[in-house]
Parts: C-alpha cells; structure tokens; sequence
C-alpha cells in the first residue's frame, strides 16, 4: 500500500508556503529544486519536476521501440552490435 502523508502550510502574501520536511523528503526535492503542480477538479498534485518530465518522456515514448522492430532484449542487442561494426568501417 502506498504511503500517504497528509500535512498544512500556511498561504503566504506573495502566495508562497513552505513545504515541511516530510514531505520535502518524500519528493526528494531541496532548495532550489523545481516542483511541478497539477490541477485536478478541486486537487493539486505536487511531483518532483524532473521526475514528471520523466514520466511525460516515458509516456511519449511509450511503443516507440516496437515500432522499429525492437521487442526484445536481442532485438536491441543486435541492434546495437550492427551501430558500433558501422563505427568501425
């Protein structure tokens, strides 16, 4: 079952909060770390920015590589042995 911590911050003038530690921690994020927020109905969801970038790679990647014929790990391996005997022709 997936963890889940529930805390407060406090809305500030400008709009900031600062997050608590906890949850800092669960992100992994620290100072000067970017953090990415997503909208949904009456929810925010909060994720570390570069593993949401991440995740939108992945995601747009997604069957890719059956496209061109790469659906196993030899299909890759032979791949990469065909690049590299071209290197060195």
């Amino acid at each position: 079952m997936k963890e889940v911590l529930v805390d407060n911050a406090k809305v500030m003038a400008k709009g900031q909060i600062t997050l608590p530690k906890d949850i800092r921690a669960a992100l992994g994020v620290s100072t000067g770390d970017r953090v990415t927020l997503i909208r949904q109905a009456d929810q925010v969801i909060m994720m570390n920015s570069a593993i949401y970038a991440m995740k939108m790679l992945q995601q747009a990647m997604q069957g890719e590589a059956e496209k061109v014929g790469l659906d196993s790990d030899e299909s890759v391996a032979a791949m990469i042995m065909d690049m590299r005997a071209g290197e060195n022709e």
